[in-house]
């Protein structure tokens, strides 16, 4: 069982691999952008150490049947613990009140003949080419070739004086790329908007056309910038004026000729032509009555608000003419497909296409590519934004994309997502070698892709709420989550930008698409603008985890990944547990983000998560009911030990969330005999935040921590490592 077998150290190193590069060790989740996936090296482990027969280790790289087992997941979202499941024979079943999290996982389940798609995939960006191709040439300045393929085209925002009407740039910087993945700077100049490579960043120089001196500095910053014109100051955004105006001022480009003989990336400013197919593009889209593009207004919200303050007011308003005319013709044609599952899969890349093709997507000038909408978890305005060129680009000798954003881009991701169902494997590494480890027998899918009487599996992927299902007692082998966090990362707000699209594509035969947004009054965040709070929070989390218990067997687990800053967020989690009639016989701790994520890094935040596993009975050894912060942070300092030798320099930050995974698993195990779950949520809450105040909280716990990192500086060696002690013996408590 999982407290027993659960190999810390083992799953953490894979974990901690695993996020760096996630798409390498699952494709799978290549499908559809969600966010905050869990590793599935996790739940894998989780899945082993519950029904496997040998230790974790040794059937880890083997193919493993568990036909017969029922697996939920009630808050599916990306679908990790559910795909995990499925992988290895179990009946699934999952639900989710958000309807783009029921379509991903029933793309990343679902059969498809590769062959089938790929042809269609093929068919629709050669039709793409025919028709619109045209727009993403460019004329390479080296060679003169007009057969270059634009790769990004980078548009500056635009204001009109408030004072003399003059429109001009709200430039932040002028330095367009940096010397890391290019040999040179690239400054744009101020005056005459050329571009020039200078070897010192600080120092540019002048510009090689006009003469006029480079600079790093813009004149836009903290929401002002003075007219050029008149010296008068203007600020931005301004709502009263719409969606902002930008101005086509950069390309990046792919010239095939001089690809061969010439170092670095290529850069231009543009050239007549290619305001030319700007033009062009505009005047074509104007001639257009979309069936496609959508018509809905953004609603207001937390993230949505921060569009309205720039005068956005339709989605369609993201979208420049050039992207709206080549996403409805590639609507156009995914919807003339008869077959309903290379449909669907093509209309799944349409929708995760539209992150790249808008015009909130930036440019990494160190990077030097384009960072889509959901690079951080909002939307972000910049002042500088990228245009990704919408068919992309292959190289014709390693047949590999070249750059990012567009539909080769996609087509390719979806192809090996796929064929990883197909064929799943695991990465080892072992001696500073990495290798990938082909695992025999599993595969994900409703039905098997190939010859052999293979037997169907029973999936049930459900759009609702998983608190009013309907589910037989005693009818679960196990409930594996990742639950929503009490926090204001409003993912339906977000994932709304791809709904309003998708639904039109894709929605008319499905009623999950009827709701006109995928925003829902029993979403499990808070959010201010819906007035949920922590009250609201634990009502829900607790219906959910009340009805999964009921249905699970005797003894099976309930076991769930959960992190957050503040030890408040911990109230309904216990709330919950306590409210099931369950125990929490576990809290472990894995790797569960990357440290370097663009929305975490820099803030302290925690990369481990803890995992809680509840039951209705079963056994827990004695030292884990710890009676003072002292032994509560001794358990802390074994588990960082643990995660050390997995590869995990565990932090203060860490330090913290898996002290509030032991606080919260001690305050169930100590309010479940008298616990009244009738009695008010506000009154409930309160039990278990007085009960952990009382106890010390983490306050005392650091204080311990404190004491012995200055007593002895904590570092775990192979010697120490010997004496962590593991589940079991004679020293264990039923329940």
């Amino acid at each position: 069982m999982i407290e027993r077998d659960f190999d810390i150290p083992f799953i953490a190193d894979l974990a901690l691999r695993e996020k760096q590069i996630q798409q390498n060790y699952r494709p799978v989740i290549a499908v559809h952008k969600w966010f905050a996936r869990r590793p599935g090296t996790l739940f894998r482990g989780l899945l082993l150490s519950e029904f496997a027969s040998k230790p974790l280790k040794d059937c880890f790289y083997e193919g493993n049947d568990f036909h017969g087992r029922r697996i939920a997941d009630p808050f599916m979202g990306g679908g990790t613990p559910l795909l995990e499941a499925n992988r290895t024979g179990c009946d699934v079943l999952g639900y989710d009140i958000n309807p783009m999290a029921w379509w991903i996982v029933n793309r990343e389940i679902e059969h498809i003949d590769l062959k089938k798609y790929s042809d269609a995939a093929a068919t629709l960006r050669n039709t793409l080419e025919a028709e619109i191709g045209p727009l993403y040439r460019t004329r390479c300045t080296l060679c003169g070739s007009p057969d270059a393929h634009a790769k990004y085209f980078l548009w500056v925002k635009t204001r009109a004086c408030g004072q003399c009407r003059a429109r001009f740039d709200l430039f932040p910087g002028y330095l367009l790329a940096e010397n890391v993945r290019h040999p040179s700077n690239v400054f744009v100049c101020p005056r005459c908007g050329e571009l020039t490579e200078a070897e010192d960043r600080r120092h540019p120089g002048e510009c090689l056309s006009c003469h006029a001196p480079l600079a790093r500095g813009g004149p836009a910053g903290r929401n002002s910038c003075k007219c050029p014109h008149c010296q008068s100051v203007n600020t931005y955004a301004d709502a009263g004026n719409g969606p902002p105006q930008h101005r086509l001022f950069a390309i990046e480009y792919v010239c095939p000729d001089c690809r061969k003989h010439h170092s670095g990336r290529f850069f231009k400013k543009p050239d007549c032509d290619d305001l030319e197919r700007v033009h062009s593009a505009s005047t074509r889209w104007e001639g257009i009555h979309p069936r496609f593009v959508p018509d809905d207004e953004i609603p207001g919200g937390v993230e949505t608000d921060r569009l309205h303050r720039w005068g956005y007011r339709h989605y369609r308003e993201m979208f420049n003419e050039r992207q709206l005319l080549g996403l409805e013709i590639s609507a156009g044609l995914i919807d003339a497909i008869a077959d309903e599952r290379v449909k669907n899969a093509l209309a799944t890349n349409f929708s995760d296409l539209l992150r790249y093709q808008n015009m909130l997507c930036r440019y990494d000038a160190m990077a030097l590519k384009s960072l889509d909408i959901f690079s951080v978890h909002g939307f972000p305005v910049g002042l500088i934004q990228c245009e990704s060129n919408l068919l992309g680009i292959v190289d014709p000798v390693k047949r590999t994309c070249i750059g990012s954003g567009g539909w080769a881009n996609i087509i390719d991701k979806y192809r090996k997502a796929k064929a990883y169902c197909d064929r799943p494997f695991e990465v080892r590494h072992q001696g500073g070698k990495k290798q990938t480890v082909p695992v025999r027998n599993e595969w994900i899918g409703d039905r098997w892709n190939g010859n052999g009487k293979k037997r169907h599996r029973i999936v049930n992927l459900i759009c609702g709420d998983a608190a009013v299902s309907v589910l037989p007692e005693s009818s679960l082998d196990a409930v594996l989550t990742d639950p929503p966090y009490f926090g204001n990362i409003q993912y339906a707000e977000l994932m709304d930008f791809c709904y309003v699209w998708l639904r039109r594509l894709a929605g008319q035969h499905h009623s999950a698409f009827r709701v006109r947004s995928t925003r829902h009054q029993d979403e499990l965040t808070g959010n201010v603008s819906m007035g949920r709070g922590l009250i609201q929070f634990t009502e829900g989390i607790s219906r959910v985890y009340r009805r999964m218990a009921d249905a699970l067997k005797p003894g099976a687990p309930l076991a769930f990944t959960y992190h957050h800053n503040d030890l408040k967020a911990y109230y309904p989690i216990a709330v919950a547990i306590l409210d099931s009639g369950l125990t929490c016989s576990a809290s472990l701790p894995c790797p569960a983000e990357m440290g370097a994520s663009i929305h975490i890094k820099g803030t302290g935040s925690s990369i481990i998560d803890t995992v809680f596993v509840c039951r209705s009975t079963g056994r827990i050894p004695q030292k884990w009911i710890s009676q003072s912060p002292e032994e509560v942070a001794e358990l802390v300092r074994t588990d960082m030990g643990k995660l050390t030798l997995g590869g995990v320099r565990p932090s203060s930050g860490d330090a913290r969330c898996i002290a509030y995974g032991h606080l919260t698993r001690l305050a169930v195990w100590h309010l479940r005999t008298d616990w009244k779950r009738d009695d008010e949520t506000s009154v409930r809450i309160e039990k278990v935040a007085r009960w952990l105040f009382d106890f010390g909280g983490w306050l005392e716990v650091e204080r311990c921590l404190t004491i012995e990192r200055a007593e002895q500086p904590f570092a775990l060696t192979p010697m120490v490592a010997e004496h962590i002690s593991e589940y079991g013996g004679e020293d264990e408590i039923s329940f």
